[in-house]
């Protein structure tokens, strides 16, 4: 099709004659009507002049490669493909702690199924969560979303080789407040609680005071929210 074809077409789908768009578009009068004409002084624009009627019309103008216009087919997933993880409305403060009332479920969120199974996670056990504070910043940040496996309600002893990479996050509830940090045991008798804050202190446990703590599972995946 003809661009003179093109922009008829499309100042009849406008319903406007040529001075009505040539107005409208603030356009010289005769701008659009050079390209339009109907006998052998039809002028042919340059590209900046068809560029310019077209953004006056309202018309995509492209000059590059060619574009695939095909459909494209969408095949939704198969159920058993994803699994459907339990969102809490508790948030799990990553400072001093925060005191949730019910552990209400808000929605769920989709993990494929092979995903979790490469972490160890058997959906059933999975749960997500949002983090309140910024003592775990920048790993964490206020409003991320997180992946806790409760069946990992345990902090164990690490192997010199695991001790090259940072100690494992836990959430956890302590005098009725529910928290987010690192935990490593450090002996027989004492534990480190620590945050990715440098502006935080680590805390030091005795194994009484640890064991007294609700852990309740181990982080394993975040998700982080724009803060723009």
């Amino acid at each position: 099709m003809a661009f003179a074809d093109v922009i008829l077409s499309r100042l009849d789908e406008l319903d406007l004659n040529v001075n009505q768009a040539e107005a409208r578009a603030g356009l010289p009068q005769g701008y659009i009507r050079g390209v339009i004409r109907n006998d052998e002084k039809r002028a042919i624009p340059n590209l900046d002049k068809a560029a310019r009627i077209c953004e006056a019309l309202g018309l995509e103008f492209y000059f590059g490669p060619p574009r695939d216009h095909g459909a494209v087919e969408v095949v939704p997933p198969k159920d058993d493909d994803f699994a459907k993880i339990p969102i809490h409305e508790a948030t799990l403060a990553a400072g001093s702690g925060s005191v949730n009332g019910a552990e209400e479920i808000v929605g769920t969120l989709a993990f494929r199924s092979d995903w979790l199974r490469k972490l160890g996670v058997v959906a059933s056990k999975a749960r997500v969560a949002r983090v309140h504070g910024d003592s775990m910043a920048p790993t964490l940040c206020d409003g991320d979303m997180i992946l806790i496996d409760t069946s990992k309600t345990e902090v164990v002893s690490r192997s010199k080789a695991s001790r090259r990479r940072p100690p494992p996050i836990y959430a956890f509830v302590e005098d009725g407040a529910a928290r987010v940090k690192r935990i490593e045991r450090i002996d027989e008798d004492f534990y480190a609680v620590m945050s990715d804050n440098p502006e935080f202190q680590t805390e030091f446990k005795r194994k009484s005071s640890v064991n007294s703590m609700k852990i309740i599972g181990k982080v394993l995946w975040w998700g982080h929210t724009s803060q723009e």
